[in-house]
């Protein structure tokens, strides 16, 4: 069976599909796992994680607080626990600017080669 291209019908991706989409090195999400109890990826048999897109927006979340705005692990935590309505909306607001801001690089691209 051939790997689907689409990645918004996959249900469950790999330890290294969600490093590489975040930059970040295996041995941290694992690390995080132990840190925040809300990620919880699935393990087959063989002990391979699987991570849901729920998952995955829950490391979104931590990766705004600890890798963008350069929070300690105990204060993210404290963070998620009291303000996570406000963080979640707060990295929506950050993942739409910076999508904002790529196609307007793009369109920049697309002016200066006129």
């Amino acid at each position: 069976m051939a790997l689907n291209p689409n990645k918004d019908l996959k249900l469950y991706y790999s330890i290294g599909e969600v490093a590489q989409e975040f930059g970040v090195n295996e041995s941290l999400l694992r690390f995080w796992e132990s840190e925040f109890p809300s990620i919880t990826p699935k393990k087959n048999g063989r002990g391979v994680r699987m991570y849901t897109k729920e998952n995955i927006e829950e490391i979104r979340l931590i990766y705004n607080l600890v890798k963008v705005r350069g929070m300690k692990l105990s204060v993210a935590q404290k963070t998620l626990a009291t303000k996570r309505g406000a963080v979640q909306d707060t990295t929506q607001v950050l993942e739409q600017l910076q999508q904002v801001r790529q196609e307007l690089v793009e369109l920049r691209k697309l002016l200066n080669g006129l």
